[in-house]
């Protein structure tokens, strides 16, 4: 290997870590590289080490062309597959292409293949007739036991989320079946930056105008509907204007400036407000010449300002780029940090990234919230260690002045453990069967997510608790209250849980834990539920109750039937989410 093209440390983990796995293992896996952090690198070391043949996809000719020129500056021979490069070789041991030209030609890959690599794979769905799956199932055909390889610097994809199931670093990301299976080696932007390796980017949060796309809807790739978007910019003549005066005022001591986009009308007004000779502008509807000579004559910075709207987001490579302007709104995590990293790069005198964002997106670079949602404002990242395997989870949750967690909205434990009987592999992992939040089933009692309409273990339907609340509400001997807390007395020697309604009204219920079904009960519902089900507990007397009354969770409702002249509670609901309004809830 020529010595200019070492790979760094993390480089070479990365590859190790694919070796590893593969070895013991067929499973889906994913590698997680920073945009800038050499993945052509990594891909062309894999490739070089194959035996057998091997396919490099990426979903645009300009990554296609870039791994496969890392690869011959090794003195290797690959092949070069597609339409837009006007090349379609397919018999050399290593090939790479565009995934449009493969799918359209799988005839052409009806052979065996060891790997395939997929680069900027967070693009890939689990429609199985997507461009992708169809490639995946017609090289299956040839080879069962095919391997598959992803690389990305966003491995979350929106309307999914995160695009692997577990982590290398023993948590699971999600409970459904994904794309890939395994994240097998990441690396943040953080290390990159404090070792040098990219640039740093400075976000200012503090633009002269912004743009409110709050009203606007997005779709289920996070974007916006064109016609919509133009129609509020045209009654924003004025902010537009003067977001194109503070970037050119910005820009004065600046490089390389990127402007994104909302549409192809807002760039052309983008561009009217900017200097004339100075500003190139590309959409999806430019030319392949005229959009690769723009690029070249941007790239030798005879154009200071390069406009476009969602093209330029992927394989795209202009060291010098040191200014990014975001005008255009989106919902997708993975865009904003793919348009963010384009300003990354290193390059000579360059010192940091200007970055604008004059959408209002409002995203974490470095910590992204993928996943659920933040509940609401006064929500923070809590730790919860799991009573089944210790892992500490991080959720949504609040706290008091002093720290200390009040409530929390997580459902599973995150964490893994080793599966037994993993036939070949030896360290198959599965995500922790704990919940925190969970639906119990009627007849076998099982723990379901609290979203299920089956039981995971019997099958047997769970009622929905809409459905539940509906029917008590028609009910003329029936009660129900939004329970706003539980209060907690000793009664003739049994133990008394008293409902309080947010309006006043009460419900009560007794168990004498001296009766081993009804000392079950109330551990079933109660103290498998003790401090936000984080520690679980067997009660045996009501002294050991009332000694820790405080840190029982309540039911959010609470249903009763009329008995002679008493209520008689029936149902308890706990960690409701549906329609109807809980206790203190606006």
């Amino acid at each position: 290997m020529p010595a200019s093209f070492q790979l760094r440390d993390y480089q070479r983990d990365a590859v190790e870590a694919t070796l590893k796995h593969f070895r013991k293992s067929d499973a889906a896996a994913v590698i997680v590289l920073p945009t800038g952090a050499g993945k052509s690198l990594v891909i062309a070391e894999l490739a070089r080490l194959a035996r057998r043949k091997i396919l490099v996809l990426a979903h645009v000719k300009e990554l296609v062309e870039q791994n496969h020129n890392k690869y011959l500056s090794y003195g290797l021979q690959g092949g070069l597959y597609s339409a837009g490069l006007k090349q379609k070789q397919s018999h050399h041991q290593v090939t790479f292409a565009s995934v449009q030209s493969v799918a359209r030609n799988l005839k052409d890959f009806a052979t065996e293949h060891s790997l395939v690599i997929i680069d900027e794979c967070h693009r890939i769905s689990d429609d199985e007739n997507s461009q992708y799956q169809q490639i995946f199932a017609q090289l299956r055909e040839y080879n069962p036991a095919l391997k598959l390889l992803g690389l990305t610097a966003t491995p979350y994809r929106m309307g999914m989320g995160w695009i692997y199931r577990y982590h290398y670093r023993g948590f699971c990301r999600s409970s459904d079946p994904r794309p890939f299976e395994h994240c097998i080696y990441e690396l943040p932007l953080q290390y990159m930056i404090r070792r040098g390796f990219l640039t740093p980017p400075k976000m200012v949060d503090a633009p002269i105008a912004q743009y409110d796309f709050s009203a606007l809807n997005a779709n289920k790739s996070g974007n916006y509907a064109e016609a919509e978007v133009n129609q509020l910019l045209v009654s924003h003549p004025r902010v537009t204007r003067a977001i194109c005066e503070q970037i050119m005022e910005l820009a004065a001591k600046r490089s390389g400036v990127m402007v994104f986009a909302a549409t192809v009308r807002h760039a052309q007004e983008i561009c009217g407000y900017l200097p004339d000779g100075q500003t190139a502008l590309i959409t999806g509807a430019t030319a392949s010449a005229e959009r690769d000579q723009l690029i070249r004559r941007y790239k030798e910075k005879k154009i200071k300002y390069l406009v476009n709207v969602a093209v330029l987001t992927t394989g795209f490579d202009a060291p010098h780029v040191d200014f990014i302007a975001i005008l255009r709104p989106t919902q997708s995590v993975s865009l904003f940090q793919q348009i963010t990293g384009r300003g990354l790069r290193l390059a000579e005198g360059k010192k940091d990234c200007l970055v604008m964002d004059y959408a209002g997106n409002g995203f974490d670079l470095f910590s992204p919230e993928v996943g659920q949602p933040r509940p609401d404002s006064s929500s923070v990242p809590v730790q919860v260690f799991c009573p089944q395997c210790e892992f500490a989870n991080i959720f949504w949750g609040k706290t008091d002045e002093e720290g200390t967690i009040l409530e929390h909205y997580g459902r599973r434990c995150q964490g893994t453990i080793h599966a037994e009987n993993s036939g070949r592999s030896q360290d198959k992992v599965v995500q922790c069967s704990y919940r925190f939040r969970f639906k119990e089933c009627p007849q076998c009692n099982a723990e379901n997510d609290i979203a299920a309409r089956n039981c995971h273990q019997c099958g047997h339907a769970i009622i929905d608790p809409d459905d539940q609340l509906k029917a008590a509400l028609k009910l003329k001997d029936a009660m129900v209250i939004r329970c706003a807390g539980i209060s907690l007395t000793e009664s003739n020697g049994r133990l008394k849980v008293i409902y309080h309604d947010e309006q006043g009204e009460e419900l009560s219920e007794l168990f004498d834990l001296h009766n081993n079904k009804q000392r079950k009960r109330f551990n079933d519902l109660f103290g498998r539920r003790f401090a936000n089900s984080s520690e679980p507990k067997q009660f045996n007397s009501v002294d050991e109750v009332l000694a820790l009354s405080q840190r029982f969770s309540a039911p959010d409702f609470v249903v009763a039937r009329k008995s002679g002249q008493f209520w008689r509670v029936q149902e308890r609901i706990f960690d409701y989410q549906g329609n109807y309004r809980k206790a203190n809830q606006l």
